[in-house]
């Protein structure tokens, strides 16, 4: 079977690409914006990609069009698909009918963390002999790929709650019908399809729905927002996470990099690991509790834990030059930002932190979290904003509690020239967007050899 994907280069759709092309279907794909990890990963799986939305893309006709959720009506593709007749289908709903019908399916949803915590999950399944499939909105580098058919019984897949296409406005997690299910967070998100925190709710109840009686909900312990979903209705066990939960934390260490786990209060364990930051802490317990779910002791899952390398962009070390680390991450929501600059200022303790943001996010351009901006940098001693032309407020107005730690630009090449010029020894560079910031990472590194460096500032 012949599919043509429209959209193909999103995380969700590039997945769906590799799995496809997985069960030996011939498989090809349009996309406007082309970038590794997702191009490369792609290109190497013998998948053919073309730029844009052409109509010719979709000549000869494909048995089926897979429509990603980016698309919208007025796109050449798709109002030639329409008009032409083709067969179509959403990604979720493909996912759900070739690949999870027949699976032990291990989702895992909320506002932040989804990924980190997938790849955990799969990794702890991995380890323990089970050879899971999953389709992750990143790239688990245990994996080197973010979607695998895997064995026949258990599938691991990052659970979103934007829509599932312009035909389809349900989240994309309801197709999905997990039996372990993990909840980890919920805030407002994702603006630009939901007007607020209600509505989002409202689709989590849905998920809780199709949870089965024999399966488990693993969720945070006393969140509110998340209480008021399973208030809604809840047939299914739960296990809660976090301090006075099921699955609790010790720290050993201030960074978050070793902890004991305990479970109803019993220790089960110990994490030692090169991760860091309360968030991790707390993904961890969550893919701890789903993996016992599926007969993986604690014990066992720790000691996994302890060998687990983390996910491509999310504080990914991208490189060194004079002894000034440039960092990539995925961060894109205040509450993330603040949690990944935590974690980071106590790994480093007083290095000075030079934060690099770019407000990418359909929800961050609509200037819906700006006013908690601000409070979300305050362990960066500089932080340098990349404004795009698209962006709906003032980003100097928001940010101006940041005073003289922060410089505004809208031109990628300035905002690396002034981070190499002000460049100290032991600088910590954190890139934070959830796209590829015109390739920032690698000029920063550049440009960065060429500096001529003063030594450490030692701010802190």
């Amino acid at each position: 079977m012949h599919l043509h994907i429209l959209g193909i280069c999103g995380t969700f759709m590039g997945g769906i690409a590799l799995l496809a092309r997985g069960l030996g279907h011939r498989v090809t794909g349009s996309d406007a914006n082309v970038y590794p990890p997702m191009s490369t990963q792609l290109e190497s799986a013998g998948i053919d990609l073309m730029e844009g939305y052409d109509t010719a893309h979709l000549q000869p006709a494909p048995d089926v069009v897979v429509v990603g959720n980016a698309m919208k009506r007025g796109i050449p593709a798709v109002e030639y698909m329409l008009d032409a007749g083709l067969r179509y289908v959403s990604g979720p709903q493909w996912l759900a009918e070739h690949l999870l019908a027949d699976r032990h399916v291990l989702a895992v949803a909320g506002t932040h963390g989804k990924t980190t915590t997938s790849s955990m999950l799969a990794w702890l399944l991995q380890d323990s002999g089970l050879n899971p499939g999953f389709l992750i909105g990143g790239v688990p580098q245990d994996f080197g790929l973010s979607a695998r058919l895997g064995g026949e019984r258990y599938f691991v897949v990052e659970a979103d709650e934007y829509d599932t296409a312009f035909f389809d406005k349900r989240s994309k997690f309801v197709h999905y019908r997990p039996r372990t299910l993990i909840t980890n967070n919920l805030e407002f998100d994702h603006a630009d399809i939901f007007d607020d925190l209600a509505q989002i709710q409202r689709q989590f109840h849905h998920l809780v729905r199709t949870v089965p009686g024999s399966g488990l909900i693993v969720h945070p312990h006393g969140e509110q927002a998340m209480d008021e979903v399973l208030a809604m209705g809840c047939w299914t066990p739960t296990q809660s996470t976090g301090a006075g939960g099921d699955w609790a934390a010790e720290l050993l260490a201030e960074d978050g990099s070793e902890f004991r786990v305990l479970c109803r209060g019993e220790p089960v364990g110990s994490v030692r690991w090169d991760q860091t930051g309360a968030h991790n802490v707390q993904n961890a317990l969550s893919a701890l509790a789903a993996a016992a779910h599926v007969g993986i002791a604690p014990e066992r899952g720790t000691e996994s834990l302890g060998r687990f390398r983390g996910v491509k962009r999310r504080m990914e070390l991208r490189g060194e030059a004079h002894g000034i680390q440039v960092y990539d991450d995925f961060a894109h929501h205040p509450t993330a930002i603040a949690s990944t600059l935590a974690g980071l200022r106590r790994r480093v303790g007083g290095a000075r932190i030079v934060a690099v943001l770019e407000p990418r996010s359909n929800t961050m351009r609509m200037g819906t979290h700006a006013a908690a901006l601000a409070g979300s940098l305050t362990d960066a001693d500089r932080v340098h904003l990349y404004v795009p032309p698209e962006l709906n407020w003032d980003a100097g107005a928001a940010l101006g509690g940041l005073a003289d730690r922060l410089a505004v630009s809208g031109v990628v090449d300035e905002i690396v020239a002034t981070v190499a010029a002000e460049a100290a020894v032991g600088d910590q560079v954190l890139v934070m967007s959830n796209g590829g910031f015109q390739g920032i990472h690698q000029r920063l590194l550049d440009a960065l050899a060429d500096a001529d460096v003063t030594p450490a500032l030692g701010h802190r």
